[in-house]
């Protein structure tokens, strides 16, 4: 073995840590004796020699000795050789990917090519693979060869005549997972393995099989579903159960009724006409085995502990992404999931909840509050993740307002949350129910006032509370007032001075003059920002604060005078003294200096006319926010909203993120007249199933609540509609 390792030129090649000198003792490591050299090796494969899933010139060296490992019998763990085989070989690039690609990512896709052609060029192995005496590697063989083999009727054929004589449950799953992916990559073979799919979904075979064989074909063959599939799924799940509760102990299990075991069995191995497999285990035996389909190994271990099924979470999870945009099927599966009395199912029901609200726009008021039932378990885990997905929501979390009060009542302990480095924040039900503007949350917020420091998010909180948080007022006066001014002054004032602009408390007009006089030189331009929002929040009622103010119209710094400029207009209203100041604004050199320039000089309307066309030509600037804020205020001070709107038509087709923006912008001008271009845009946006920024893989805390905000504003912005949303 290893013949040839010592001649190839390790040291010339690079790894993701430096010199791929290493590689000879990773490679030697994963043939081991030693279970803690393997995984060792292993780690290293994965962590330096494929990082991230990269190719360099020591992976394509490695892979003819990865092959030497994987047909070696007395090699041990030769399924997670077989795994990164698949992995440093699988990854496809079509034409459109290569042509993504730019001259320093040239070299790193012909890698890629390499490695799918060499390890394509030796993908025959795992068909002798799949009867090996391992069952390790016979879990992994199949996937490997639905994703590099490149005979795919070869494949399925293998995959059918398996099936019915594989005695690995483990194993039985993933052969159905290999099925779906070889329809996923060959759309040619996709009807005759749909049709073997289904046949494994029908009525007479093990629950386990047919949870996979549907998720299996949501993935590749949504239309191929049963129409009751959400009653299907859900009466499988509930056939798991018995099985979960017996190896648990939590409860006795039914006694399943006369032949149903030889019955699940002989219809397994009929399939195409196989002939029985004998000696076929008994339900509670079927359903016991790891499943291969990936998550469960990332879980700790007290996780699984106890669970009979876990591989019924990673079935769940393929069958919820094959389902995609049938909202009401997956959220009446979800439903389901989060009355189940698996304590590990209600967790991805959980999970998998927070991802389908942020990613579809659906009616999610009975899932909501079921979520926030799982707020009153002792399970500490489980309350955990129902508080993390409320906390997203927003207004849509509204259902499961009382479970929120009830649970910020019962856990003071969770009302503040501390972390190794930085400020404390605030725990995610507080937050949840603040976002809902309940009052309820008022005791936990004034603790939270009263701590040794103010949690950072404490301003955003008021914020959605409004007027009702009026009661905080007396304590963020007093707390502001004993800020140090010294270099962390930011970090402990900026929270309290965003509450008090919030509420618009000007009693606390003492207070904050004292930060805006005493600001310190670190950050000191961030503490003025807040301080002057927090003076023009107060409105005519911070007169007091005027020769101040027009004092730092006169300071050197940009943002300072613009900020002064715009809390001066609010407290006093006097444009010719600001609008100097503004326009010597639109000159910075900073893009976010300009916009809040350009945001002030629309906000002084007609009186602002003046710079309309400084306006206009800033529709050309080379940032797409700036063109937009541009767009508007130039509306805002000509009155004139033609060349805005198309202006703003154009930007909403060029990126979605600007679109509550531009819809704010359209509803305030009044610009989605019956049969506009601007009417049809919205309706378009209306008509969507998917939330306007949703990404795969990626989301923010507040996407939910954006999306909202726009579908609210599209409303708004559309004749005959008043639709109410989220507080700006």
């Amino acid at each position: 073995m290893f013949a040839g390792i010592d001649e190839v030129d390790w040291a010339s090649m690079e790894h993701a840590y430096g010199p791929a000198g290493d590689v000879p003792a990773m490679l030697r490591g994963l043939a081991s004796a030693d279970a803690a050299e393997r995984e060792a090796a292993l780690d290293g494969m994965y962590g330096a020699v494929h990082h991230q899933g990269d190719v360099y010139a020591c992976t394509l060296a490695s892979i003819p000795f990865l092959f030497e490992l994987v047909v070696d019998p007395g090699i041990q763990d030769r399924g997670s050789i077989v795994e990164l085989l698949t992995s440093i070989g699988g990854i496809d690039l079509d034409e459109d990917d290569e042509e993504e690609f730019d001259a320093d990512e040239i070299e790193g896709a012909a890698n890629y090519a390499m490695a799918a052609t060499a390890v394509t060029a030796g993908a025959g192995v795992f068909f002798e693979l799949m009867s090996d005496e391992d069952p390790g590697v016979r879990l992994c063989a199949p996937l490997a060869l639905a994703a590099l083999h490149d005979h795919p009727d070869r494949v399925l054929a293998l995959l059918r005549e398996r099936l019915p004589i594989e005695p690995d449950e483990e194993v039985r799953l993933a052969l159905v997972e290999a099925a779906g992916r070889v329809a996923l990559r060959h759309r040619l073979l996709a009807g005759e393995a749909a049709s073997w799919l289904s046949r494994l979904a029908g009525e007479g075979f093990p629950p386990g099989l047919r949870l996979a064989a549907l998720a299996q074909l949501a993935r590749c063959a949504p239309d191929a579903l049963p129409g009751d599939v959400v009653r299907v799924v859900t009466g499988l799940l509930r056939q798991l159960r018995p099985a979960s509760a017996r190896r648990s102990g939590a409860a006795p299990a039914p006694t399943p009724a006369p032949g149903a075991q030889a019955g699940a069995a002989e219809s397994v191995a009929a399939v195409d006409g196989y002939p029985d497999a004998a000696g076929e285990p008994p339900a509670e035996e079927r359903v016991a085995p790891v499943t291969r389909l990936g998550q469960l190994r990332a879980l700790p271990e007290e996780e699984a502990a106890g669970t009979a099924a876990p591989w019924t979470a990673d079935l769940l999870r393929t069958l919820h992404v094959g389902l995609d945009d049938r909202v009401a099927e997956r959220t009446a599966l979800l439903t389901d999931q989060l009355r189940s009395p698996d304590r590990r199912q209600r967790i991805d029901a959980l999970r998998m909840s927070g991802g389908l609200i942020r990613t579809w726009r659906g009616s999610y008021e009975e899932l909501v509050r079921l979520v926030g039932e799982q707020l009153a378990t002792p399970d500490p885990q489980l309350a955990e993740a129902a508080s993390h997905v409320l906390d997203d929501l927003f207004g849509l979390a509204a259902p499961a307002a009382d479970a929120l009060a009830a649970r910020v009542a019962a856990d003071p302990g969770a009302w503040v949350l501390g972390w190794p480095s930085g400020p404390p924040a605030l725990g995610g039900a507080v937050k949840a129910l603040a976002r809902l503007g309940d009052v309820r949350v008022l005791p936990a917020l004034s603790a939270a006032l009263e701590g040794p420091e103010v949690p950072h998010d404490v301003g955003f909180a008021v914020d959605f509370l409004g007027a009702a948080a009026a009661p905080l007022a007396g304590v963020l006066r007093r707390r502001l007032g004993e800020v140090p001014l010294d270099a962390r002054a930011h970090d402990r004032a900026g929270p309290l001075l965003a509450a008090v602009a919030a509420l618009r408390a000007d009693e606390a007009l003492p207070e904050v003059l004292r930060v805006l006089r005493g600001a310190p030189e670190y950050r000191g331009e961030w503490v003025r920002t807040a301080a002057l929002r927090a003076l023009g929040s107060f409105g005519p009622a911070a007169r007091g604060a005027v020769p101040e103010l027009r004092a730092l119209l006169r300071s050197p710094g940009a943002t300072s005078a613009v900020e002064a400029a715009k809390a001066l207009w609010a407290v006093e209203g006097d444009a010719g003294a600001v609008l100097p100041v503004l326009i010597e604004g639109l000159r910075a050199e900073r893009v976010h200096e300009v916009r809040s320039a350009v945001n002030a000089l629309g906000g002084l309307g007609a009186r602002a006319e003046v710079v309309a066309p400084r306006l206009r030509a800033l529709l050309g600037h080379g940032e797409q926010w700036l063109r937009v804020d541009a767009a508007i205020a130039l509306w805002e001070v000509s009155g004139r909203a033609d060349e805005s709107v198309r202006v703003l038509l154009a930007e909403w087709e060029t990126s979605r993120h600007v679109r509550v923006r531009v819809a704010e912008g359209l509803a305030r001008m009044g610009a989605a007249g019956a049969g506009s271009d601007a009417a049809h845009v919205l309706r378009a946006e209306l008509a969507s199933v998917r939330r306007h920024n949703a990404m795969d893989g990626v989301f923010g805390s507040h996407d939910t609540y954006e999306d909202e905000k726009l579908l609210a504003l599209c409303r708004r912005a559309l004749p005959g509609h008043t639709g109410k949303g989220p507080r700006a």
